[in-house]
Order: C-alpha cells, then sequence, then structure tokens
C-alpha cells in the first residue's frame, strides 16, 4: 500500500509507529556530543535530560537498566559524550535519544567517578593525616587481602618468604574485579579485624585498567579501610595507578611486591614479571572484549530490543506520575482557598455575636411584653369591674330580692312570660329571691291584644 496515496489516511500512532520505524532503522548506534541540561532522575531509576549545543537541543532518555552501569553521576552543565539510537516517544510525538553509555567530554567516565568520590571523601576528613596508623616494626602475622589467583599474591608470598621465613601470613581471599567484588574486599577487611589475629593488613591486586582495578575504587571499600583498627597498606596495580583505596590506606605501596618490602624491608626482583603479565592479561581482555562487544553488535542489529518498548512504557508511567502529582496539587491548593473562604465567612457570621445580639433584642422584647401585659391587665380589670356594674344592676337576683318571681316551666325549665305557653293542670316552678317552690296550674287567663 502506498501510504503517501491522497486516499490513504493514516491515524496518529500509525504515522508516528512509521516514524519510528525510519528513525531506528536508520540511526541505530550514534555517538552525540553536547551540553546536559534539565537533568531528571525520578524514583524509578530512569534517567531523562536535555541535550544541547549553541543551536539546538536533543531530548535525551537513559533507562534504570543502564543507569545502573554508570560509575558517574551526570549533573545540569556537563558535557558529555553520548552513545545510543534515535527513536520516537509516541505519547508525546517527539524523536528523543535512547542512551546506552555516557562519559564526560574529554574525561573518561570511570576518571569522572574517580575524582567525584575522591573530592566527597575527602571533604570528610577520610584522607587526613591524623587518622593514619604507624605499621609495626616487627609485625608476627601479616594478612593479606586479594585474589588466590593472581599474581599479586604470588609476589607477596616469595618476598616475605626471601626475607623473613619465619614470618607467619594469613591469606583471606577475595575477587578482586567484576560485580560484588567491591563488598567482598570491605567484609573481608571487617572479618580480619574482628579476629584481630593479624599485625598489618596488605590490601591490593596486580596491575590493569581502570576498569580492572575499579573495585579499590568503590566507597564501601574505603569506608572500611578507614574504619580498620589494623594498620593497612593499600598495594593496587602499578606505580602510576592510583586508587582510592591508597588515599584512604594507612600507607601506599606503588605495588604488591613493594608492600611486602615495606613489610620486612626488601626489594622485589618479580616486578618486571608481574608487569609483563598483567599488560599481556590487559591485552588479552581487550581483545576478548572488542571479539564479544562486535559479535554483541550484530546480534543487536539483527534483533529489536524488547527494552526498547518496555522503556517507552517506563517513561509513560513517568509522565502519569508528573500528570498526577500536579493534580494533587491543584486540588489540594483549591481545597485551602476553599477552606481559607470559608474560615472568613464563619468569621464574618459569628454565632456567638448573634446569639449576644439576639439576647439584646428578646430582653428588650420581654420588657416590652411585661409593660403590654400589665397595662392590658389594668384595662381588662378596669372593663371587668364596669360590667359587673352593669350586670348587678341588670341582674335578675335583683328584681328578686325586691318580692318577685320567675316562673320556668317544669317539664322544660322555659321560662314563662306568656300563660298561653301553659297548660291547665300543668306545673310551674317559681325561683324566689331565697328557694323555690313548685305549683299546679288550677286555672288561665290570657293577656287579650
Amino acid at each position: 500500500m502506498d501510504i503517501f496515496s491522497e486516499k490513504t489516511i493514516l491515524t496518529v500512532s500509525r504515522l508516528t509507529a512509521l516514524l519510528r520505524g525510519v528513525l531506528e532503522e536508520n540511526f541505530e548506534q550514534l555517538w552525540v556530543q553536547g551540553e546536559v541540561s534539565n537533568l531528571s532522575l525520578p524514583s524509578s531509576g530512569h534517567c531523562y535530560f536535555t541535550l544541547k549545543d549553541s543551536g539546538a537541543q536533543l531530548r535525551c532518555v537513559m533507562f534504570k537498566s543502564a543507569v545502573k552501569n554508570l560509575k558517574f553521576r551526570p549533573a545540569d552543565g556537563m558535557a558529555l559524550i553520548v552513545r545510543g539510537h534515535i527513536s520516537v516517544y509516541d505519547q508525546r510525538g517527539e524523536y528523543q535519544l535512547i542512551c546506552e553509555y555516557l562519559e564526560p567530554s574529554g574525561v573518561g567516565a570511570l576518571q569522572a567517578a574517580f575524582v567525584q568520590l575522591k573530592e566527597k571523601l575527602a571533604g570528610e576528613g577520610l584522607f587526613a593525616e591524623e587518622h593514619k596508623l604507624p605499621l609495626p616494626r616487627f609485625p608476627r602475622k601479616v594478612g593479606v587481602v586479594t585474589s588466590p589467583a593472581g599474581a599479586a599474591i604470588h609476589d607477596i608470598l616469595n618476598v616475605l618468604k626471601r626475607r623473613f621465613a619465619a614470618l607467619e601470613v594469613q591469606i583471606c581471599p577475595v575477587r578482586v574485579q567484576g560485580e560484588g567484588a567491591a563488598l567482598e574486599i570491605a567484609r573481608a577487611i571487617e572479618d580480619m579485624n574482628r579476629m584481630a589475629e593479624v599485625d598489618v593488613l596488605i590490601v591490593g591486586r596486580g596491575g590493569g585498567s581502570l576498569e580492572d582495578l575499579w573495585a579499590f575504587n568503590e566507597e564501601v571499600v574505603a569506608r572500611a579501610v578507614y574504619r580498620s583498627r589494623i594498620p593497612i597498606i593499600s598495594a593496587v596495580g602499578h606505580e602510576t595507578d592510583w586508587s582510592i583505596c591508597d588515599f584512604a590506606a594507612d600507607l601506599r605501596a606503588p605495588t604488591p611486591s613493594a608492600a611486602a618490602e615495606l613489610v620486612i624491608a626488601s626489594a622485589d626482583e618479580l616486578r618486571g614479571q608481574v608487569q609483563a603479565l598483567s599488560r599481556q592479561l590487559v591485552r588479552l581482555m581487550e581483545s576478548r572484549l572488542a571479539t564479544l562487544d562486535a559479535s554483541v553488535g550484530a546480534l543487536r542489529r539483527a534483533l529489536h530490543d524488547p527494552r526498547t518498548m518496555l522503556g517507552h512504557l517506563a517513561q509513560r508511567v513517568d509522565d502519569l506520575n508528573e500528570r498526577l502529582d500536579l493534580a494533587l496539587c491543584n486540588s489540594l491548593k483549591s481545597c485551602k482557598e476553599k477552606y481559607s473562604r470559608l474560615e472568613n465567612s464563619l468569621l464574618h457570621q459569628n454565632p456567638v455575636v448573634r446569639i449576644n445580639g439576639l439576647r439584646q433584642r428578646i430582653g428588650l422584647l420581654s420588657a416590652q411584653a411585661e409593660g403590654l401585659m400589665a397595662h392590658k391587665l389594668d384595662l381588662d380589670r378596669q372593663k371587668f369591674g364596669d360590667n359587673s356594674a352593669r350586670l348587678d344592676v341588670l341582674s335578675p337576683l335583683k328584681t328578686l330580692a325586691r318580692g318577685y318571681a320567675v316562673a320556668v316551666r317544669a317539664e322544660d325549665g322555659r321560662v314563662v312570660t306568656d300563660a298561653g305557653d301553659l297548660d291547665v293542670g300543668g306545673e310551674l316552678l317559681l325561683l324566689l329571691h331565697r328557694g323555690r317552690a313548685r305549683c299546679l296550674v288550677e286555672s288561665l287567663e290570657t293577656a287579650k291584644t
């Protein structure tokens, strides 16, 4: 299908995937130089930064699997040389450099890490002369922390045996290069201190490249040497090789053989042979590593690395985490502003103020009500007196007191005012001023109209 046909409509995702494929196929291995800016090291372990020069900038990401192999810590403003390949981050539609290796421009990565750690430990006082322990003049037992398979241990034993055959030697075998070697060296120094059976310790190995000697440049080794209560002679590499262990030790020997000389004051006849073997070993290792690197490169070109896809997903997670943090901050800010508004509103509508006002108003109304009620009662008392006087004047009881009587029909209690309302033989009740009488109607005389 011709993707550039007028009738072909691509989705954004499809177009981005096509562009990513073009970039990844044509920019597979690049070396780029620039200055670091906008460095970010989130908790995911990935490293994000921008590589820029005077005319342009390039977004870069180094995933956790590559970051853990770094020997130094990048920083904003640092000039770097970066090896990697171009890819596209789909969610933002941006191309970026997936970094596989970093080194400071003008200096190797290991050398930069060496300088950084040296400055840090020197600032803490680990190299101060007042912390150095003197070597015993006549040690009875010497401890050696090194590889049991390296040339260094043989040189040390030969020199010690030749110069002082009765000198007892205790060997603590460790790995002196590779992952985990530094931790083994530090633990060996701590074990020797716990046993407290030797008078002096020789810690070191034969010569090699900076990478070969790196175990003795690790912080864990330097701190173990600094804490040692047994005097330590550092014998790492050749005379021109300097390690962090050399600075932290009580005494630095240019070679393992020289360390043995310092213990028993003898010359090292095997130094030339050790140096030649070390150089030969370095050349063989470099040749082998170059062959393996070429083989890995060929396999990588033939097989797409799934870590790139995982890296994109991890980068997406980091973006979502940043957006979530921003949303939470905005929500918290909004809640705080709303709380402040409500607090101010409550202060303006303080119920204590309103209650005090209402109490004053109730007191005023109560006083007014009491006055009105007293006035009303006075009026009602006066009206009641007047009405009582008028009722007393009109009361039938007054009439009865003057000798009159009220006639009431016995059967229904009706007051009789007309003789026509009575029947002969019917009964009447006469209500008198005092008491009453029952009468029988014997005859009637009706009034004529």
